[in-house]
């Protein structure tokens, strides 16, 4: 059986999910939604801290508890750049950029994007934010020879256009998502707890004649990102 907190948290969750309330909407006074529910104001507490906690809700100060906005959703659909899909919610991207270097591939970048034994590559480690709130870390890898030619600032700030503007057509990619849980370095880079559940993807984008451009691990904070489907 679940305990009473649990069930309150569920339940306003379904009610979001449902659009009972609405993006930035302000909920009762906890003392209203503790008779409401039949609890006490102690165990609406606990539902509605859980809530806060995994950024579904938000406090301010001096004036209540409303329904959050900072998630961003991504459509599991085609091939769509994190800025592209931030600017689309009405957001500000920023990257910070935390290594770019040029290296020897692993073997599972190497099998990843298709590499001979001599070919290198370039491996980026990045934060991405939207409105400045860190989003994802991510480890990026991409084949040496499509990016020889471009500024390093063109790679890392808008990679995607950036083949665009060199004539690559962008095709589809290829996505796994799994759970995991955040170790020190990612809660820190990300401000979240270490050991909090965060969602994993690992993604191949192609370019239209399947040659794979890159290769991509990331990692997203759950409550500020999520991921959809859309059947044609």
């Amino acid at each position: 059986m679940k305990a009473a907190y649990i069930t309150i948290h569920d339940k306003i969750k379904d009610d979001i999910d449902l659009g009972i309330w609405k993006i930035g909407q302000r909920l009762p006074s906890e003392r209203d939604l503790a008779d409401e529910f039949g609890v006490s104001r102690m165990t609406l507490r606990q539902a509605i801290t859980l809530l806060v906690e995994e950024g579904v809700l938000t406090r301010k100060v001096g004036s209540g508890t409303y329904v959050a906005s900072t998630r961003v959703q991504e459509k599991m659909r085609g091939t769509t750049s994190f800025t592209e899909i931030i600017q689309l919610q009405g957001k500000t991207p920023s990257s910070q950029l935390l290594s770019y270097i040029k290296t020897q591939p692993n073997e599972k970048e190497r099998q990843m994007l298709h590499l001979d034994s001599k070919e290198n590559i370039v491996r980026m480690e990045r934060v991405r934010f939207a409105d400045g709130v860190p989003v994802v870390y991510e480890v990026a890898s991409i084949p040496e020879r499509l990016i020889q030619n471009v500024k390093k600032e063109d790679v890392t700030n808008h990679f995607f256009k950036t083949l665009t503007d060199n004539g690559y057509r962008i095709g589809k990619s290829h996505q796994t998502i799994f759970a995991r849980l955040a170790n020190d370095k990612v809660a820190r880079l990300l401000d979240i707890k270490k050991n909090q559940a965060i969602l994993a993807l690992r993604q191949v984008s192609y370019l239209e004649d399947g040659q794979p451009f890159e290769y991509v691990n990331s990692q997203y904070v759950g409550e500020r990102f999520e991921f959809y489907l859309e059947n044609n």
